[in-house]
């Protein structure tokens, strides 16, 4: 019998309970081996969670539910990076006992030090499927099923909050703002959305899936990271002219300088892989020498389709399938982290200006560029607003290094009225 804790049981966790309890044969019979909730903390023990757990034992600490010599796994859905949530799955790993954990910040900021505990205690293991994009197995296909491949690169949508602001947006035209707060009314957003909207909670994810894909340890200092508080209802608008949807687009990729890691709002063809993901929904796209490229589709988040990850890492820990955390031995498989330089991409861009309406304004901003070496490919004035004129450019392809110089130099001008927007333009 696997005795089984769980630590938080909020949404995911009262899901999670709800599979292991009400579905336990079915689980059973795939894992091979009998299994029981015997052990559970949560800050309130009166919440009705759909299931019985009078026979339970509650803890009031998750660390020392960790540690517990009454339960074999311990599975943490508290959240958060550090505090109580590390602390319980570093006792539950130094006492050798399996770990299932959703808890991504956790893991992007300290999976290099966890994986070595869980692969050198006799016992342990690390198993975090839900950390990344809700039910879909991005874990497991990459991981395992990618072995054969070189990764040249892999991508993503990988918030479904933030997808789902900027598919409203397009579809009704309104401002961030007022669609931010239908999304929190909805309860696709936070109280507090500054993790989600500001690209952080989508780089955490990014940083997991590039250490596997590319066999060092997790560097998440090495991303990139732009929300989308600054896209606007006119971005959106001009994306769309143009043949475009804006996504917040996360992108690791192998490069002669290095491991290039990048989450950022970006310009996709409508009709690409990417650009056709809408709502709540992720994506994940891995790109292998073998394989050529693959997408994965599905629901990022919810108690349903995050609980299933949860139970398919449990099922594994039961069979005895521990593969190394982040696909290679850490202590002599995985290499050191080599982070290309930031702000070293090359490509197109999209640049959103406010100009002064009087002659010579677009003169001057096409100077500026081509002193940086920026090349316009497109240009479009839009109808004034006020003593404004929304301009629209697309570029050749250049360094993000000219075009943040060029960038600068513009917001110093007279003629510029309010600081300028770029977005890189992809085609994935």
């Amino acid at each position: 019998m696997i005795r089984i804790g769980v630590a938080g049981l909020g949404t995911v966790g009262s899901s999670t309970l709800d599979l292991l309890m009400n579905h336990n044969a079915r689980i059973a019979a795939r894992a091979g081996a009998d299994m029981a909730v015997t052990a559970v903390c949560s800050r309130d023990k009166s919440k009705d969670r759909g299931v019985d757990l009078s026979g339970v034992t509650w803890f009031d600490d998750p660390v020392a539910l960790a540690a517990s010599d009454d339960i074999d796994m311990y599975i943490e859905l508290i959240g958060g990076a550090d505090g109580v949530a590390k602390a319980s799955v570093e006792a539950a790993l130094s006492a050798g006992k399996k770990v299932i954990t959703a808890n991504k910040a956790m893991l992007a900021h300290h999976g290099a030090a966890m994986s070595k505990m869980a692969e050198q205690t006799d016992g342990a293991s690390l198993h975090y499927e839900a950390a990344v994009a809700g039910g879909i197995p991005a874990i497991k296909a990459l991981r395992e099923g990618m072995t054969a491949n070189e990764v040249s690169r892999v991508s993503g949508i990988l918030n479904g909050t933030c997808n789902y602001i900027l598919t409203e947006m397009e579809e009704t035209g309104a401002a961030f703002d007022g669609v931010l707060a239908d999304a929190q009314r909805l309860g696709y957003a936070e109280a507090d959305p500054e993790a989600d909207v500001g690209g952080f909670d989508a780089a955490h994810k990014l940083a997991l899936l590039a250490a596997i894909a590319f066999g060092q340890e997790v560097d998440f200092d090495a991303v990139e990271i732009t929300g989308i508080e600054r896209v606007a209802a006119e971005d959106i608008s001009f994306a769309g002219e143009l043949g475009y949807r804006i996504r917040l687009l996360g992108v690791a990729e192998k490069t002669e300088a290095g491991v290039s890691q990048r989450m950022r709002p970006c310009l996709t063809p409508k009709n690409s892989p990417l650009g056709k993901i809408e709502g709540v929904t992720n994506a994940v796209m891995i790109e292998g020498d073998a394989i050529g490229s693959t997408m994965l589709i599905g629901p990022g988040a919810g108690g349903g389709p995050t609980a299933s990850a949860v139970i398919a890492d449990v099922v594994d820990a039961a069979r005895g399938n521990t593969p190394p955390t982040f696909g290679l031995n850490s202590a002599t498989g995985l290499s050191a982290p080599k982070p290309a330089a930031k702000g070293g991409d090359h490509g197109a861009f999209y640049l959103r200006l406010s100009l002064a309406d009087r002659p010579g304004a677009l003169a001057e901003i096409a100077t500026v560029l081509g002193a940086e070496g920026v090349s316009i490919h497109r240009m479009r004035q839009y109808d004034h607003q006020g003593d404004s004129a929304p301009v629209a450019i697309v570029t050749h392809e250049t360094g993000e290094a000219n075009l943040s110089r060029a960038i600068d130099r513009i917001a110093a001008l007279d003629v510029s009225l309010a600081p300028p927007v770029s977005m890189r333009i992809v085609s994935i």
